[in-house]
């Protein structure tokens, strides 16, 4: 076994509720604590959700490869509005950079459009700032963020959740956007560096035709905090993981490094990139969808009455704050 690393995602938690508290207190048109913030208009509902890729933007720099990152930009944020059945329509990116640079700027481009053309989105705008004392890095650094629009289609909020539901497990394409600070401390760049940068799958066409022919009753994507956000879908219940996901070889590098499963569990997607929460009789029209569109998929627990979120072995992964 090498060093042991840890993040203190139970510390970001408390940061993020008391942000929560100070925004939305007293907002009675808020969800707080979802995927995505919703804005009633005109009797629509209109989701907007922002993101960037976090420390991936060093992975980038480190191999001189930008033309991917875009797409993770996207899709981190189209894989949240989904997630309480909106549609993404539109969005506008910001990027930082330390210096005048067409070559990375048009590089960095060609995966926000890729992203965009995948997701069924509009990029209508965007901001691109120079700010060499402030974005610092070894090749050409720059820091990167998207902010997405959409429509509710069908409002997700997981209050249909019921126990028995099975929990369906859509598959990532890698590590995504997640965890990259603990990554890039134990994962050689020599070796891991073309795996890390794979971009996260972007999942809208078949979550949104999964929503439109079957009933979903939740869905979580796997990010920040990883299987402890399926506490976000409702808290009276619980979610059983009793059939993870076999994880891939780079997930398991990391794990020799880090503290325990349950770590792991809390970090990283595990090779789970969403779950779809929805009644057992519906699993197998969600898994023709999902192999309709390449997306392997398998179920991997139920819920169950008692509040939290476990693995197989009893292991509790969610916080309690």
């Amino acid at each position: 076994m090498g060093a042991r690393y840890s993040v203190d995602v139970k510390n970001v938690r408390k940061i993020q509720e008391s942000i929560n508290k100070a925004i939305f207190s007293g907002d009675k048109n808020a969800l707080v604590g979802h995927y995505a913030g919703v804005i009633p208009f005109r009797g629509e509902k209109l989701a907007m959700h922002t993101d960037g890729v976090g420390t991936k933007v060093l992975v980038a720099d480190e191999l001189e490869k930008y033309d991917t990152i875009g797409i993770d930009a996207i899709a981190m944020n189209v894989n949240d509005i989904i997630c309480i059945g909106a549609k993404p329509l539109a969005g506008v990116d910001y990027l930082a950079v330390a210096k005048e640079d067409e070559y990375l700027i048009t590089e960095i481009m060609k995966g926000l459009v890729k992203g965009a053309r995948e997701s069924g989105i509009s990029i209508v705008g965007g901001e691109t700032a120079i700010m060499k004392d402030v974005i610092r890095g070894k090749n050409r650094p720059f820091d990167l963020a998207f902010t997405a629009l959409g429509v509710v289609k069908k409002y997700i909020t997981g209050s249909a959740i019921r126990k028995g539901d099975v929990l369906i497990s859509l598959g990532s394409s890698g590590l995504h956007s997640n965890g990259y600070t603990l990554a890039r401390k134990v994962l050689p760049m020599k070796k891991w560096g073309k795996k890390m940068l794979v971009p996260t799958k972007i999942y809208v066409e078949p979550v949104l035709e999964m929503i439109q022919k079957s009933r979903v009753h939740g869905l979580a994507h796997i990010t920040g905090g990883a299987f402890s956000k399926l506490t976000r879908l409702n808290k009276k219940l619980g979610f059983f993981i009793d059939n993870p996901v076999k994880p891939a070889p780079i997930f398991r590098e990391i794990w020799n490094s880090v503290e325990d499963e349950g770590h792991m569990y809390r970090t990283f997607n595990m090779g789970t990139g969403m779950v779809v929460a929805a009644p057992a009789k519906e699993e197998s029209s969600i898994l023709k969808i999902a192999k309709k569109h390449k997306v392997k998929a398998q179920v991997i627990g139920s819920v169950i009455k008692e509040k939290g979120v476990y693995l197989g072995d009893g292991t509790r992964l969610d916080y309690q704050l």
